[in-house]
């Protein structure tokens, strides 16, 4: 859904509708076995954001799961968990913000490379394959349009997890 308009939201709706988009990419074809997505989502309130925008996070951060998890073998997982404040909190206010994770168990991202996973036009697929501007995109909404943060960490060999952590309220725009 192409959605201007700031508005509170299920934001577990916004998640499982991606994945009902991407289930086509998540199925077993020949020999590839099927990506198994693990669901464990908390008890969050209705947040005001801009679902289409939150909803291309989603897609970007899931699709780029996929690519890593392509060719390789069992178990090939992506990891979805959901909860009201972080344990560590990342944001210093009284808000109360949703912490999103995205997780694979991917080959994961070099150390070296990792800090450049946002930048415009920075990728780590083959040539011909991405365009670098998901994850840039991505960090734009989450940052500037939501006043949140996005991250990510890896480890090679083992995956990579986007943390996603946005207010539940609002907060008007940073000039």
């Amino acid at each position: 859904l192409d959605e201007s308009d700031m508005k509170p939201v299920n934001i577990h709706e916004g998640i499982d509708s991606t994945l009902l988009i991407l289930d086509n990419r998540m199925k077993s074809k020949g020999k590839d076995s099927g990506i198994e997505i693990v669901k464990e989502y908390g008890n969050l309130p209705k947040l005001e954001c801009y679902p289409g925008q939150l909803n291309q996070v989603f897609m970007n951060i899931i699709a780029n799961s996929i690519d890593a998890l392509e060719g390789k073998s069992k178990p090939r997982i992506i990891k979805i968990t959901t909860q009201l404040n972080s344990e560590k909190p990342e944001i210093e206010s009284n808000l109360e913000y949703a912490t999103i994770y995205i997780q694979d168990n991917g080959s994961g991202i070099k150390e070296n490379l990792i800090n450049q996973v946002f930048d415009p036009f920075f990728t780590t697929k083959p040539v011909g394959k991405g365009t670098g501007l998901g994850l840039s995109v991505s960090y734009q909404i989450i940052v500037e349009k939501h006043n949140g943060i996005l991250k990510c960490t890896s480890q090679l060999g083992k995956g990579t997890e986007f943390t996603i952590q946005i207010p539940t309220k609002a907060l008007k725009a940073l000039k």
